[in-house]
């Protein structure tokens, strides 16, 4: 603990990683380009910089904190400093603002009016490069690199991937995967971490807005849409609601109002994936082959271990993920013609996962040859066409999804928070419901945000031994502890996105710490108020299984192959 004096004012600290950490808690917002608290320190944009009482400057965040260092943040050498590394990058810089996909959101756009730059005096003479449009997730834009190395290090230290780095010196310095290749032919997992640190436009999401508005203006085509359970707690904020706040009845009243025939709630589908889930799971224990049992939602660790952990591609569970499994049931109750009234469905996903676009045109994502999913649109397109579209959102009185597919549990409801998958299967295999029960289940360590939680359940004379991970670098501790035989589980939930689905790629970005945690708070609010909390209670799941599903699960709900 210590004492510093900042602009003037006695500031203390305790165990603050940086000056630049200290000065925040002050109440003051000094801009940064390339930090992030999740993150390696880097130093590169130099914004931060400030002065001491000598005259000298450096970057606060990479300076460890002193007692009684006194720093002044604000001066006139500071104020033309900062202006003139925003005008450098600038010169280097695409140009196109008004028309990027982050205007409005690009931190050195918001910067530059910050900071008052008005003009740039110097000429771009850097070369023009190609977009990267490989990925059906994310589209990389070089001209609009600021080579802040967010992405970088969101590949390497939160996903253990190592998809991007570093090519070339000085001017010529670039930020690319190996060898200048395509993003699709690296081991990128498409789950869009990069674009969500990234400050500019340089990595974007591949976005299907455009087609989704061609869907709906075609009389002849009846537009379906799924909504999974993290949107909902990540779209209020952007309209000046509570943060973490569930706006699901907001969102299926501005989806009917923009001409969506049907809005699907994904927790349904969640429903039915912990009951193939936790049958697939005992099947297992029951017979000691398969383990542990590798759950299948995300599809950007299922990518991970087919690339990385080929061994282990048996283990993962045969299930669809709720995307797909809701799909697939979507598609075959609209092929009866009595339901189908002549009309071709476009289904449409909207999901807070960029890697959701990949898992769509995956071969496993077809049934009788046609692809289940058609569109996928993350929660971030789905602002933008909210805004397009005109709706006051936050005046938008709540309605309820459609049947029969717009119901789902208290366990569906939690897949968006990292142990929600786990912490519902547990549900299912206790025969009580009873608010006791579901309280011990939530404290037996199944939920909190650590990347990387350990714990075991008794079931039936035995103890369950449980491990849940979220971000793809605790993946891989995790995967290789088992690998070497220094780990032994029976299930492991993995979500390639630090805390889950609510930190998806495609969600909205500048999410700080309090907005993680009203996420998840939200999600779990959802949960206490609904009735039901278990997935094998939803009426309208069993009814399901009783006719549509009836000797069609394993088509409609499994993976032939990965």
């Amino acid at each position: 603990m210590g004492t510093m004096t900042i602009d003037g004012r006695k500031v203390e600290f305790t165990d603050e990683r940086n000056v630049l950490t200290v000065i925040r808690n002050a109440g003051i917002d000094i801009p940064t380009l390339c930090y992030h608290s999740e993150l390696s320190t880097f130093g590169a944009c130099r914004l931060c910089t400030v002065e001491d009482d000598r005259g000298k400057t450096f970057a606060s965040c990479s300076e460890v904190p002193r007692d009684g260092m006194v720093i002044h943040t604000n001066t006139n050498k500071l104020r033309n400093y900062r202006k003139l590394i925003v005008e450098l990058l600038l010169a280097a810089h695409c140009r196109d603002c008004t028309t990027c996909i982050k205007s409005g959101e690009c931190v050195l756009q918001e910067l530059a009016h910050r900071l008052g730059v008005r003009t740039v005096r110097f000429q771009n003479t850097r070369e023009q490069h190609e977009l990267d449009f490989s990925s059906p997730s994310i589209v990389r834009d070089p001209n609009k690199c600021i080579l802040c190395g967010n992405c970088v290090r969101a590949c390497e230290e939160i996903q253990g991937i190592g998809a991007l780095g570093f090519a070339f010196r000085g001017t010529e310095a670039m930020v690319m995967p190996a060898f200048n290749k395509k993003i699709a032919e690296t081991q990128c997992v498409n789950c869009g971490q990069c674009r969500a640190f990234c400050p500019t436009g340089a990595i974007s999401i591949h976005t299907n807005t455009d087609k989704v508005f061609k869907a709906l203006a075609d009389p002849d085509i009846r537009v379906v849409a799924q909504i999974a359970p993290a949107v909902r707690v990540a779209v209020g904020d952007h309209y000046g609601l509570q943060k973490g706040r569930s706006v699901m009845g907001k969102i299926v009243n501005a989806l009917h109002r923009m001409g969506f025939d049907e809005v699907y709630d994904t927790t349904f589908s969640a429903d039915l994936t912990i009951m193939e889930e936790s049958a697939e799971f005992l099947n297992r224990i029951e017979k000691g082959e398969k383990l542990p049992l590798l759950t299948s939602c995300c599809p950007a660790w299922v990518k991970f271990i087919t690339d990385q952990y080929k061994d282990y591609i048996p283990n993962i569970s045969t299930c669809r993920s709720p995307q797909g499994m809701l799909s697939a049931v979507i598609k075959e109750y609209f092929r009866d013609p009595e339901h189908a009234q002549g009309k071709k469905t476009v289904m449409v996903s909207i999901m807070p996962c960029t890697a959701k676009k990949a898992e769509a045109v995956r071969p496993n994502s077809y049934t009788h040859g046609e692809k289940d999913t058609d569109i996928v649109i993350t929660t971030t397109e789905l602002l933008r066409m909210i805004d397009n579209f005109g709706l006051d959102f936050a005046g938008l009185e709540p309605e309820a999804c459609d049947m029969p597919f717009g119901f789902g549990s208290g366990g569906g409801v939690i897949f968006g928070v990292t142990g929600g998958v786990t912490e519902a299967v547990l549900r299912r295999l206790t025969p009580d419901h009873s608010k006791e029960t579901m309280r011990e289940i939530s404290e037996c360590g199944v939920r909190g945000d650590e990347g990387i939680k350990e714990f075991s359940v008794p079931y039936k004379g035995m103890e369950i031994k449980i491990c849940v991970a979220s971000g793809l670098a605790n993946a891989r501790i995790v995967m290789d502890r088992v690998k070497n035989g220094e780990a032994e589980y029976h299930l492991i939930e993995v979500m390639a996105c630090r805390r889950g689905c609510i930190m998806g790629g495609g969600q909205p970005t500048r999410s700080g710490d309090r907005t993680k945690a009203a996420r998840a708070r939200g999600l779990y609010n959802a949960d206490n108020t609904t009735i039901i909390k278990k997935s094998d209670e939803n009426p309208m799941v069993l009814e399901l299984y009783q006719g549509l599903l009836k000797g069609k699960e394993h088509e409609l709900l499994h993976n032939e192959f990965y």
